[in-house]
């Protein structure tokens, strides 16, 4: 059931998932399975699931589920979002996805307005799958995503944002000044199209969607992780930590020494943590 306006919608996937055996971040398991998800507002979405690695540590990896919201312009098929659902593996099954308007996903990007549909629908075929325990993790533009949906919608046992904004509209660095130029202005949407492969809509958000430190506030009892490099270029402190005091416990934040943005950043052993984190907080 839905805990706001945004309604939850029945996600099937619109083809039977297929099998794939040369995916790097699966090596040494069984094949992945690739699917073509839909969301209640028709975007076709592409998914991976793998599942839990033989070696999967802790009680309930089998029925435990890591959903990965990557960063604006990112894909599930990026190096670095691979390397995370690899790292991630040994701790539950795992599924990445592309937002729309990205990598092979169909429709226009939202830049985290409508893309809790999305993770909404990847959650849906984790359900489908069989698995009890899901754990949203999302990087940058999906850190706003995975808290939005947690305010939205019931589900996930445990949310991590890592690299997120807490509010909109942020232009305090000069990346961010870059992104709403590719945003905000026709040439800038064009480069991100041909130079990045990401489609961004053109229309302006209508009615302005929760900011994620609002979105945290609701979260409650839901096990909340905070991740924030003290060397990220494209969000100061100031954004962790006020993510961190709107919300209620349990709540954690991570300053990471030296961490700069995202999934570009994180290294394994980051990963590796944030997954015992979430193992300790679904266990049982």
């Amino acid at each position: 059931m839905s805990r706001g306006t945004d309604p939850p919608g029945d996600l099937p996937a619109l083809r039977t998932p297929h099998r794939t055996s040369d995916d790097p971040p699966f090596t040494g398991m069984p094949a992945p399975e690739q699917a073509v998800l839909c969301t209640d507002d028709d975007v076709r979405i592409s998914a991976v699931h793998g599942p839990a690695a033989e070696s999967a540590v802790g009680s309930g990896a089998l029925d435990r589920v890591f959903v990965v919201a990557h960063g604006f312009t990112g894909s599930w098929r990026r190096p670095a979002v691979r390397a995370v659902l690899r790292g991630l593996r040994r701790h539950g099954g795992v599924i990445g996805f592309d937002f729309r308007g990205h990598g092979a996903s169909t429709g226009l990007s939202t830049v985290g307005d409508r893309e809790v549909r999305d993770l909404e629908a990847a959650i849906g075929w984790g359900r489908r799958l069989g698995y009890r325990r899901v754990v949203t993790v999302g990087f940058s533009m999906g850190g706003g995503v995975v808290l939005r949906h947690a305010a939205l919608y019931t589900g996930p046992a445990a949310v991590v944002a890592v690299s997120a904004p807490a509010r909109w509209y942020y232009r305090g660095t000069a990346p961010m000044r870059r992104v709403h130029f590719a945003i905000e202005r026709p040439t800038g949407r064009v480069l991100a199209r041909l130079a990045l492969g990401t489609r961004i809509s053109a229309e302006p958000w209508h009615p302005v969607p929760l900011a994620p430190f609002e979105a945290a506030a609701a979260l409650t009892p839901t096990p909340l992780l905070v991740v924030h490099g003290d060397r990220d270029p494209y969000f100061p402190l100031d954004h962790p930590r006020q993510i961190h005091a709107a919300a209620r416990s349990p709540k954690e934040l991570w300053i990471e020494p030296g961490l700069g943005h995202a999934e570009n950043a994180v290294d394994a052993e980051l990963v590796d943590r944030i997954g015992r984190w979430a193992r300790a907080r679904t266990e049982g």
